[in-house]
């Protein structure tokens, strides 16, 4: 897979050598060889290993390596370079594609359709190609982003139809997986290929039983070279609020009719006829994944006698890797970017994109490290972020294919030893490693490991090392390495200074209160002096960074936090640092989640800090203060009250101070409007974490628990637009996804 991620050039006749029996398998295992060298930090190994070689798959390794590139570092010139090296290896997949179907003398697998390691070259570079677009800070590119992921998931749809048949006819062989699919079969699935299938008239005549799958990914991977045809230049805004309309909360709705202006939706005369259920008159039923068929694909170990052929493993563990992939990360996205997905006819599956993920990592080969380095960071990222989720099963073979739920540490344990064994230069799974033990409450010992020796001649691994050393030092109250850490950060890279400047100014001011409560004059005018000047920068810094067009939502939230100071400073008679309010610091604590990794004593270190706003001998402006900043103050101690397993005094709190009032008070010119959806979103967490999960999950009582939890999130799902409402929205649908599940199974 990895061999196919990289490289530059028109590709038509560049590629036709890797068509005969012996170059193809030849050529793939040199790319898979030097692929591999990417994920042990020697990147001078994989270059060199590339360099020479002028198939796809070496293309598709070389554009890898600057995809690696662009997603870690963000720079502007690496993910031009990257989008250049990954639109080469896009073009030379699509014709060996093409090639391959109509060669009698090419590799033929017995599973798969003539060419599908091509198509499989060809939907990794789309994706690849995607997410690239989405980082370009292009309204245009973006769009075009979508696109590619739309074709992607097609052409990797139709390799798994290949296992599916493969494996209904080989039923002795064949373990039948029998959790819940996102796509069926049958009528079900016809219904979403015909939603999906790019704008042109359905055909009247069905494909031939053998050519059919190939056939369907032939057209997507012949439409490769066409893509820049398929789009106008989109009116790219940067003026205006960004948060305006629910529908999106980052301007979805005018992506969404942009896409409907282009040509990758079906005209009216063109676009299918509406298909109808028996259950609801609407298409969303068929992307309801507790309702389709369950389908059969292979589950085989890397040594099973399937995959005696090495161009058939990487086929397999290829394509686990990315449907898996986009399973999961289109489950994860929040209901705004849900609507824009719906329409180009995406649905996401959390736990089959898992299962997935899981199957790939399995091989040793490139994909099956990338599929590794996706679940690592899926568990001690995303899961670490959200709070609403299924429990890990306590009596759960480490094995088992089912031990995915909540957070199976012993089988990431295993993973994390088994990667660390077979690439053990790379600072990658360092980073992990220092992840898994916050993850724990191990926030020290994380600490410790990125304080070593974090080098890596991929400078955007440092530069992700450094990151998460500043964020842990947050969560541990270690303020002077938090803000050392932070500044460093802009140093290594230019996604989001303004973020990074404001947390190193935040950790100054506690500093600045505790050296104040103690009395300590010089040391208090000294920390007010470097919060000052670094939360002054943060508001300079704000807007430099843009996503699909747009400002980062962290920066817009800066700006209103230093609009809200200077003129409560100016109303107050004040100076600007006894202005600010409610620790900003733990409200950057609340917004990665970061009670969820800190210990007893790190969250009585946050209450402390809590108390200070309410504590008249440190804090005189208490009585000035209004609903706004009290309401801050109660979602971030019920968090924590939350994290401490005290539900009922949180649920409490919000209900006496919070839910009691109107929404519509907490609105207004520098008000902070995420207190309120964000303490309905706290109710449901305290009412799932609060059932009686130790005893019977499906009593009565549970379930009184979980219908709470599901109604708070309904609710606040269809909140409209405020203050970081995408991050509070993946917790959301996380949150939805997880209830939904619980209620299906325990509620029959």
């Amino acid at each position: 897979m990895l061999r196919g991620w990289l490289s530059n050039k028109k590709a038509e006749l560049s590629s036709s050598h890797s068509l005969n029996t012996l170059a193809e398998p030849q050529n793939l295992e040199e790319a898979m060889r030097a692929a591999n060298f990417i994920l042990n930090d020697d990147i001078d190994g994989a270059e060199n290993g590339l360099k020479d070689g002028n198939s796809s798959f070496h293309k598709l390794g070389k554009g890898m390596i600057a995809f690696l590139r662009a997603t870690l570092g963000f720079e502007p010139e690496v993910i031009k370079d990257a989008s250049d090296r990954l639109g080469e290896a896009e073009t030379a997949a699509s014709a060996d594609h093409r090639r391959a179907q109509k060669d009698s003398q090419g590799f033929r697998s017995t599973i798969y359709s003539p060419g599908s390691e091509y198509a499989l070259c060809h939907a990794e570079a789309q994706l690849m190609s995607a997410v690239v677009g989405v980082l370009s800070e292009s309204l245009t590119e973006s769009i075009k982003s979508f696109y590619k992921l739309r074709r992607a998931y097609i052409a990797l749809d139709s390799i798994i139809d290949a296992e599916h048949r493969h494996a209904s006819n080989r039923p002795q062989l064949t373990r039948t997986n029998t959790r819940r699919s996102s796509l069926g079969s049958g009528d079900e699935l016809k219904a979403f290929r015909d939603f999906a299938r790019p704008s042109t008239a359905p055909s009247t005549k069905p494909p031939s039983p053998r050519h059919s799958i190939g056939e369907k990914a032939s057209a997507v991977t012949d439409g490769a070279d066409s893509d820049e045809d398929e789009f106008e230049d989109a009116e790219e805004s940067q003026e205006g609020n960004s948060h305006q309309t629910y529908d999106g909360h980052v301007e979805i709705d005018g992506v969404v009719q942009k896409l409907k202006e282009s040509s990758l939706t079906t005209s009216t005369s063109q676009r299918p006829k509406p298909v109808r259920t028996s259950t609801k008159e609407s298409l969303s039923s068929y992307f309801s994944p507790a309702k389709l068929p369950v389908k059969q694909v292979l589950s085989h170990a890397p040594d099973s006698e399937i995959f005696a052929n090495q161009i058939d493993v990487f086929v397999h563990s290829g394509t686990n890797l990315c449907f898996g992939m986009l399973l999961l990360i289109i489950s994860l996205i929040p209901p705004a970017f849900g609507k824009l997905l719906y329409i180009i006819g995406f649905k996401g599956d959390r736990e089959r994109g898992i299962r997935m993920l899981w199957q790939s990592s399995r091989f040793h080969n490139i994909n099956g490290a990338m599929a590794g380095l996706v679940l690592l960071g899926y568990y001690n990222g995303l899961v670490g972020y959200c709070d609403i989720l299924p429990d890990t099963s306590p009596d759960q073979d480490i094995d088992s294919a089912d031990n995915i739920e909540g957070y199976p540490a012993e089988r990431l344990e295993a993973l994390l030893h088994e990667m660390r064994t077979r690439y053990p230069s790379s600072k990658l799974w360092l980073l992990e490693e220092a992840r898994m033990q916050a993850a724990r409450g191990n926030l020290n010992q994380g600490i410790s490991l990125l304080s070593g020796d974090t080098q890596s001649p991929l400078k955007q691994v440092h530069a992700l090392s450094v990151f998460e050393k500043s964020l842990q030092a947050m969560y541990a109250h270690r303020y002077e390495l938090c803000s050392e850490s932070f500044q460093e950060c802009c140093t290594l890279n230019n996604w989001s200074h303004a973020l990074y400047m404001f947390i190193a100014g935040s950790a100054h001011l506690e500093l600045y209160r505790s050296a104040r409560a103690r009395k300590d004059t010089p040391v208090a005018e000294l920390q007010a002096k470097k919060a000052t000047e670094l939360l002054r920068k943060a508001k300079t810094n704000a807007g430099r960074k843009r996503f699909m067009a747009r400002p980062l939502p962290f920066d817009l939230f800066v700006v209103h936090k230093l609009d809200k100071w200077d003129h409560r400073a100016k109303e107050w008679k004040v100076d600007f640092i006894d202005a600010i309010g409610v620790s900003p610091l733990e409200e950057m604590i609340y917004f990665w989640n970061g009670a969820k990794k800190m210990s007893p004593g790190d969250l009585s270190l946050s209450l402390e800090n809590l108390s200070w706003s309410e504590d008249p001998s440190q804090n005189p402006n208490w009585m000035h203060e209004g609903l706004d900043e009290k309401s801050i103050l109660s979602v971030l101690r019920a968090a924590t009250y939350r994290a401490l397993g005290r539900y009922d005094d949180a649920k409490s709190l919000l209900r006496a101070e919070i839910l009691s009032h109107d929404k519509a008070v907490f609105k207004g010119p520098l008000k902070d409007d995420w207190t309120c959806p964000t303490a309905h979103y706290e109710m449901a967490a305290n009412c799932w974490l609060g059932r009686d999960r130790a005893g019977v999950e499906g009593t009565e009582k549970n379930r009184k628990y979980v219908q709470e939890a599901e109604e708070w999130l309904e609710k606040v799902s269809k909140w409209e637009s405020y203050s970081l409402d995408a991050r509070i929205g993946m917790k959301i649908t996380t949150g939805l996804d997880t209830v939904r599940s619980w209620r299906a199974q325990y509620d029959g």
